[in-house]
């Protein structure tokens, strides 16, 4: 006969959730799932043999029972319902959890700290304290001790000695303090010994979703949590999940008149037009906010085109067509700048294709209209690059003769914009495509062999990419060294 048996829920809900402006509460779905695993963690064959024993192998067994169902409900918080984790960690910070996935945790609340040019927190971290606390404060210190150092480590040189000293001053235990005071490393002394070991710590989070944020509401908390807020929203934009959940405190930030007319409310609406997915609604309210701004602000076209030129330039996104149109589609054209002469232009290279001769000359005619160097010709060419960088990276390499295509190409632009830098970036995309073609085809008596090698030593010294003697030395043949004989 099989017996039912249920597990009293134990009652997290106001234990350490004392939520504070801007902290957002915990859904009762997840808080109920959490009730219920930290039942069954104190109701555990795993947890009672290792409260007789003490031994660190009875530990790893609870840590393997439940760690990964910590970590399940973890992600699905961080991916659907991120600004809400911060909540989530106060609750595993409990003693019912005996300390189960706090390492990781720790590792999250390091990590997520603003750092300056000197490789320094901004702003100190408290929850990376509030952390440390709860895991040096557990009856299973000792155990867990052993799974942190490199936090430590990480954390403590990110912060100023002021504030590890007066962490460290704060534990009673004279064993706790020794601890933390042998994870104060001298070989971090330096910046650069700094960015190499926070380089390295980061690789072992590099798959994880732990980032949250917090939105300013007045003033003064825009400047000082903006940086971390932006870094957010690109970090979600590209990340690929669900952000429903962060639309409405993204559109109240629109909303917010304190915000209005400064550079980070426009980067906000920047992102959130080009990046998120909006219905209806919200593209009406975004358009009637950019637009009324873009009239009344007499420096909006010199901040739009400088932020714009960041999101190109930036390596964790890609301005794609679809993130143009998408501003452009919130953009009146009845106003009569240089936004809407850019996008007209932009939405015409995007729906006619930049290899029409017709579009090749709106673009010429376009840049001759303002300095070479400007900013906005800088935006143009950036897009204009996004295509050749999009076909090229993707190209197979058996489809070499796609590339010998585009490439007639490039002396067009190369014309058109007169500018080095791109012409540099051109050599270098084609380059690194060029590479993969001889690491590919290794037969040199072969025919693809010879035909990238009869169009390179040609298209490349006309495209002043390389010189005779650098193509000479592309294909030449480098002979074996002889192993010395014995």
């Amino acid at each position: 006969m099989l017996v039912n048996l249920v597990v009293p829920r134990i009652a997290l809900s106001g234990l350490r959730l004392k939520y504070t402006p801007g902290m957002h509460e915990l859904d009762k779905k997840y808080l109920e799932q959490l009730e219920t695993l930290a039942s069954e963690i104190q109701e555990s064959e795993e947890l009672a043999t290792y409260l007789e024993s003490e031994e660190d192998e009875d530990y790893l067994q609870l840590k393997e029972a439940y760690e990964p169902r910590i970590a399940l409900i973890y992600d699905e918080v961080a991916r659907n319902k991120p600004l809400q984790l911060i909540s989530f960690e106060l609750v595993l910070l409990e003693d019912y959890f005996e300390g189960l996935f706090l390492p990781k945790v720790l590792g999250y609340s390091v990590l997520r700290g603003e750092i300056n040019h000197k490789v320094k927190y901004v702003r100190p971290q408290e929850h990376f304290r509030e952390v440390l606390t709860a895991i040096c404060e557990s009856a299973n210190f000792d155990i867990l001790k052993k799974r942190i150092g490199q936090s430590i480590q990480v954390g403590f040189f990110l912060s100023s000695d002021i504030w590890v000293t007066s962490l460290i001053n704060s534990f009673q235990n004279k064993r706790v303090r020794y601890y933390l005071q042998a994870q104060k490393l001298e070989k971090y002394h330096l910046p650069e010994a700094r960015a190499i070991g926070l380089r390295r710590y980061k690789k072992q989070f590099r798959n994880d979703v732990f980032l949250t944020t917090e939105f300013p509401e007045t003033a003064s908390e825009l400047k000082v949590l903006f940086p971390s807020l932006r870094h957010f929203l690109v970090y979600r934009a590209n990340l690929g999940e669900d952000n429903s959940s962060l639309l409405e405190p993204i559109k109240a930030f629109i909303e917010r008149d304190i915000f209005k007319g400064t550079e980070e409310h426009l980067q906000v609406m920047m992102l959130f037009s080009m990046f998120y997915d909006m219905d209806e609604d919200d593209m009406i309210l975004v358009s009637e906010e950019f637009n009324t701004i873009r009239e009344k602000e007499t420096n909006f076209e010199e901040y739009f085109f400088k932020h714009l030129l960041d999101l190109h330039l930036d390596d964790e996104l890609e301005v794609t067509p679809e993130a143009d149109r998408n501003i452009s589609g919130i953009m009146d054209k009845t106003i009569d700048d240089n936004l809407t002469r850019y996008y007209t232009l932009i939405d015409m290279v995007h729906d006619k294709g930049y290899n029409q001769e017709e579009v090749q000359e709106a673009v010429k005619k376009f840049t001759s209209q303002y300095e070479g160097l400007s900013v906005i010709n800088e935006c143009l060419r950036q897009t204009i690059f996004g295509y050749f960088h999009r076909f090229v990276s993707n190209l197979e390499e058996t489809a070499y003769v796609d590339f010998f295509e585009i490439s007639r190409l490039y002396p067009i632009y190369m014309n058109i914009f007169a500018n080095q830098q791109f012409n540099q970036n051109l050599k270098e995309l084609s380059m690194a495509y060029v590479k993969r073609l001889l690491k590919h085809f290794t037969d040199k008596r072969g025919k693809d062999y010879q035909d990238i090698k009869k169009f390179v030593s040609t298209a490349f010294l006309d495209f002043d990419f390389l010189n005779e003697k650098q193509i000479k030395e592309l294909f030449k043949t480098r002979r074996k060294k002889k192993k010395p004989t014995t």
